[in-house]
C-alpha cells in the first residue's frame, strides 16, 4: 500500500492524499509536479527510475488508511 508522503522531498510543497500534483517512482519517492519536471527532468534522484502520477486514495479509504505523516524534505543538489 502506498504510504502517501504528505510533501515534496525538494522543495517541501504540501502535497496531502488528494492532490493532483505528487509524482512517485517505483521506491515511493514522492515530488511535486513542478520539481520533477523543472529540476529532476523526471529521473528520481534516489533511485534513478522515472515517475508517475500518485494515485488518490478515496475517502472513505483514508479513512482506515491514512496518509504518512512523516515529512521526507531532502533538497536534491542541483549543482
Amino acid at each position: 500500500m502506498l504510504i502517501l508522503k504528505p510533501t515534496c522531498e525538494h522543495c517541501n510543497k504540501s502535497l496531502p492524499p488528494e492532490s493532483k500534483e505528487a509524482m512517485v517512482c517505483s521506491f515511493e519517492c514522492t515530488f511535486c509536479k513542478d520539481c520533477v519536471d523543472q529540476v529532476l527532468k523526471g529521473v528520481c534522484p534516489n533511485c534513478g527510475g522515472n515517475f508517475v502520477a500518485r494515485p488518490i486514495r478515496p475517502p472513505e479509504k483514508l479513512l482506515k488508511f491514512p496518509a504518512s505523516t512523516e515529512v521526507v524534505f531532502k533538497p536534491v543538489n542541483t549543482d
